[in-house]
Formats: C-alpha cells, structure tokens, sequence
C-alpha cells in the first residue's frame, strides 16, 4: 500500500517543517508549500490526499487557497490549520472539511489527518 500524499501549505518556515517531520513520522509522504500560488500549482501537477492550509499568508490567503482547490477537485480533503480561532465564523471556511487551531502539539491535526484520510 502506498503511503498517503499531503500537502502542507505554510508560510512560517518552522511551523512549516515542524508539521512535516511530525507527519512524516507518522508515515504520510509530505510536500510543503510556502504560499497559495505554490500550492496550487503542486496541487494541479500531483495527487493528494489531504491539505492542510495556515490562513494568514502574505498574497492569497488559506481560505482563497481552498476554494479554489475545490474548485479543482470538488472532493479534495482539506484542514483550516491556524493560529486564529476567529476564522472558524467565516463562511469562507466552511470550504475545508475540519478547521483545527494551530498549536506546537500537532496530537489534534493527526487525529483529525487520520480521521479524513481514513474516512
């Protein structure tokens, strides 16, 4: 069996890697992206299983980045990942299928990984 493919966009570069390696230590073939722009373009070339998406990104942000992805591929999994729990109002978000609150304790995001990817 293949392992599952996610896609980490992160502008924070050791916000970025950190979620990475934790993935990766669980098993999940990781790419990362530092912006929407990148991400849409590895989202276009490659297959993914789950995204994972910060909001708060200089250019376009997380929720402009998952609607357009959907866009793409209407029943793509995608997870809100920020640090502002505010964003969880916006009608916007409602695009992702789990919204988690950013935190150095990534327990949450791999249970609800696991829940998505396994679902």
């Amino acid at each position: 069996m293949s392992k599952k493919r996610i896609l980490v966009v992160e502008d924070e570069e050791n916000m970025r890697l950190l979620i990475k390696e934790e993935l990766e230590e669980s098993g999940y073939d990781v790419d990362e992206a530092k912006n929407g722009e990148e991400a849409l373009k590895m989202f276009r070339e490659k297959e993914y299983d789950l995204v994972t998406i910060d909001i708060e990104m200089p250019g376009m942000n997380g929720l402009e980045v998952a609607g357009k992805i959907r866009e793409i591929k209407k029943d793509a999994k995608i997870i809100i990942l920020t640090a502002y729990s505010h964003y969880k109002n916006d009608l916007a978000s409602w695009a992702a299928n789990a919204y988690v609150v950013k935190t150095s304790d990534l327990t949450e995001l791999k249970d609800t990984i696991s829940k998505l990817i396994n679902s």
